[in-house]
């Protein structure tokens, strides 16, 4: 194994292991971390954790036992992967781990970047931006469990960590790779560990990963992953080959958690012509629905039924206000979790 990533969750970890595969790179993602060695074939492993909103310290545990792991299969160089949108709070988890992670490989030019072009992210003089709006105007300040309230990713970081947070503008990064790079030894002599780097479109991202190419961690979202591979190429340790997707047959049945404005837009299309099950929390923490009764409402449906519990953020608050956030987050999580393991097994 050559590249061994760390995810936050288990939906970015897959759209990190998307890039890489895309990219040319045999990749696995394992959910947790394994206990067995990975088949020697495998080029980039990535474990996904579920650290995003646990206990800091706890976030940190798991990540360094994640590492130690990905060590033992032999990787080179080692990914932080976290939410495009910087998900956390000001006692939030990511500072905490790429802190940790970056004295456990001695590594002082960490690159901090989760811009992700193609869904609208962009870093402009350190500020993350969702389409042309500000991270904290964006809808992400009313993230239920990561509310979002400023879009400076260097003074957000600077919360979470003890290491100099650094910076890395636009004109040294449309500059190319070696003036990134330059720009990133200057920031290690002025004492900054932890540096954030803007990109406002792919070719940005690739250039950045050719800065990086030697450094043992980078911390980002999956965009800045899209240039890891053809690092490992230029050095010979793997081939050209891309991989082919090879779907799977059968019926299809979605499941969706996510109180995002971009979920709730996609909900509202999806609808149109497929049918769809709203979940409300209330009825779930109070046991009057089961997922059984999602199970028998899919087998009956036609098309791709879609089951939700995609609330806007004042009802969201609403449920919060009536049974703690982490009663109400843990009994939906368990809820889906068993009306999945129930849809398989139908």
């Amino acid at each position: 194994m050559l590249l061994g990533c760390i995810g936050d969750d288990f939906t970015g970890s897959s759209d990190l292991a998307n890039t890489l595969a895309k990219e040319g790179m045999r990749v696995a993602q394992y959910v947790g971390v394994p206990d067995s060695n990975a088949r020697s074939d495998i080029e980039a492993g990535v474990v996904a954790l579920k650290s995003r909103s646990i206990n800091p310290a706890d976030a940190v545990e798991q990540s360094l036992h994640a590492l130690r792991w990905l060590q033992q299969q032999g990787c080179q160089q080692f990914f932080f992967k976290y939410c495009s949108t910087f998900d956390s709070t000001k006692e939030g988890n990511i500072g905490p781990v790429a802190e940790a992670l970056a004295k456990e490989l001695d590594a002082h030019k960490v690159v901090v970047c989760p811009a992700f072009p193609g869904t609208g992210r962009s870093i402009y003089q350190g500020y993350l931006y969702v389409g042309d709006k500000l991270l904290n105007e964006s809808g992400m300040q009313n993230h239920p469990l990561t509310p979002m309230t400023d879009a400076d990713l260097r003074r957000w970081l600077s919360w979470q960590t003890s290491m100099g947070v650094g910076h890395v503008a636009a004109l040294d990064v449309f500059a190319g790779h070696q003036a990134i790079s330059s720009a990133l030894s200057k920031n290690h002599e002025d004492g900054k560990r932890l540096i954030v780097v803007d990109a406002l479109q792919d070719a940005d991202l690739r250039e950045i990963a050719k800065a990086v190419a030697d450094e043992p961690l980078i911390t980002g979202g999956s965009g800045v992953a899209l240039g890891l591979p053809d690092n490992f190429r230029a050095k010979g340790l793997i081939g050209t080959q891309s991989n082919q997707w090879l779907g799977q047959q059968g019926p299809c049945a979605i499941l969706s958690g996510s109180c995002s404005i971009a979920t709730r837009q996609q909900l509202e299309v999806h609808k149109k012509s497929n049918p769809v099950f709203e979940i409300r929390a209330a009825e779930v923490i109070n046991k009057t629905l089961e997922p059984a009764r999602i199970v028998e409402w899919v087998l009956m449906s036609h098309g791709i039924p879609l089951a939700f519990s995609s609330a806007d953020p004042e009802q969201v608050k609403k449920v919060q206000a009536e049974f703690g956030l982490e009663r109400s987050a843990l009994a939906l999580e368990q809820f889906f979790a068993e009306t999945a393991r129930q849809l398989v097994a139908a």
